[in-house]
C-alpha cells in the first residue's frame, strides 16, 4: 500500500446517465480510522443487500485502517489526512464520474433488509430530492455502544418494515447513514475547518444543498443499526469544544439555522452540566464541559475557530 491507494479496482461499463434507479452505478464511501475489525464485517454486511454498490472507497489514514479490505475485489482504498470531513472528501475526489448515487456510511452503520434499494427508490421518486438519510432503529452513540452481535441480533428482530416509503423534509442527514444524487453534489465538500469528528459536518453538508435548492429528507423505509463504536473518537475536550462553535459557525455560514444553533449549544452544554456530576462510564462529561466552557469564552470575545478544537 503506498501513500495514496491501498488497492485499485478496474471500473467498466455505461457513461451515460440511467433511466431508472435499477440501472444506476452506485458508489459506497467509508471513511475510517482504527476499527479494521468492525469495518471488514460491516462491508461484508453489504453483501447481503439485493441492490449491491458497484464501487465500494475505504477512506483510511494508516495501512492498518483498511486491513484485510486492502485486498478486495471491487473496493478502492485510498489514504490521507485525519479526520471525517478530510477523509469523505478525499474519498469523494475519487468517485468516478460516471457514477449516479453515492452513499456515505459510518464504519459502524449496518444496513436492514435493503437499504440500499429504497434509498435509489427514494432519489428515483422525486427529481428534487438530493439527499436521503435513513431511519436508525438503534443508535450506540446514546449509550455505551453495540457490539457488531448485538447490532445484528436488533437487525434480526425488525419484521415491522413500512411497505410504502415515506419521505419527510429533514434539516440535515444523520452522518452514519447518507446516500446522495451524484449530479447534486457536483462540487460540494464537506468543511474541514470542523475537525477531527466534525461534529455538524453532516448538518453543514445538508445545508449547502438546500442553498442549491435540493431536497434533504429522511426516509421510512431504509432502517438500519449505528454501533456507536467508542474506539477512535475524540477526546471530551475537543468535542465539548465543538459543541459549542461549530453550530455558531454554521449560522454565519448560513448552513444552519440560528435557533437550531442555539438549540444544539444549550441541549448539550445543559446536559454536560447535569452529568457531570454523575458522569456515564462511557462519555467524559468533566472534559465535554470544560470543551463547553472554552467554547463560550471564545464567543464571547467573538472568535469561532472551529480548528482550535484539535489543539486542546
Amino acid at each position: 500500500m503506498n501513500s495514496t491507494v491501498c488497492s485499485q479496482v478496474n471500473l467498466a461499463g455505461e457513461t451515460s446517465l440511467p433511466s431508472s434507479a435499477a440501472q444506476a452505478k452506485v458508489c459506497l464511501l467509508f471513511p475510517t480510522r482504527g476499527r479494521a475489525e468492525v469495518l471488514e464485517r460491516v462491508v461484508a454486511a453489504v453483501d447481503s443487500q439485493p441492490v449491491r454498490p458497484d464501487l465500494i472507497i475505504v477512506s483510511c489514514v494508516t495501512d492498518e485502517d483498511a486491513g484485510r479490505l486492502a485486498s478486495r475485489p471491487g473496493l478502492l482504498g485510498i489514504k490521507g489526512k485525519p479526520g471525517s470531513s478530510a477523509q469523505r472528501n478525499h474519498a469523494l475526489n475519487h468517485v468516478p464520474a460516471e457514477f449516479d448515487a453515492v452513499i456515505i456510511l459510518d464504519d459502524d452503520f449496518l444496513m436492514h433488509g435493503q437499504w440500499i434499494a429504497e434509498m435509489l427508490k427514494a432519489l428515483d421518486s422525486d427529481a428534487s430530492i438530493s439527499c436521503v438519510t435513513g431511519t436508525v432503529l438503534a443508535d450506540g452513540i446514546h449509550g455505551p455502544g453495540y457490539s457488531i452481535e448485538e447490532g445484528q441480533a436488533i437487525l434480526a428482530r425488525t419484521r415491522d418494515v413500512p411497505q410504502n416509503l415515506s419521505a419527510v423534509a429533514t434539516g440535515g442527514p444523520y452522518g452514519c447513514n447518507m446516500a446522495f444524487r451524484a449530479s447534486s453534489i457536483a462540487g460540494l465538500r464537506f468543511d474541514e475547518r470542523l475537525v477531527l469528528y466534525g461534529w455538524q459536518e453532516d448538518r453543514d453538508f445538508g445545508g449547502q444543498i438546500w442553498n442549491r435548492g435540493g431536497r434533504v429528507v429522511r426516509i421510512n423505509t431504509a432502517l438500519g443499526v449505528h454501533l456507536g463504536v467508542k474506539r477512535g473518537r475524540v477526546s471530551g475536550r475537543k468535542l465539548g469544544y465543538s459543541q459549542v462553535i461549530n453550530p455558531l459557525y454554521l449560522v454565519r455560514k448560513k448552513t444552519m439555522p440560528w435557533r437550531d444553533a442555539v438549540d444544539h449549544v444549550l441541549r448539550n452544554v445543559a446536559s454536560n452540566v447535569v452529568k457531570s456530576f454523575a458522569p456515564e462510564p462511557w462519555i467524559d462529561r468533566r472534559g465535554r464541559l470544560g470543551g463547553n466552557l472554552i467554547g463560550l469564552w471564545d464567543c464571547v470575545r467573538g472568535r469561532l475557530p472551529p480548528e482550535r478544537a484539535a489543539k486542546l
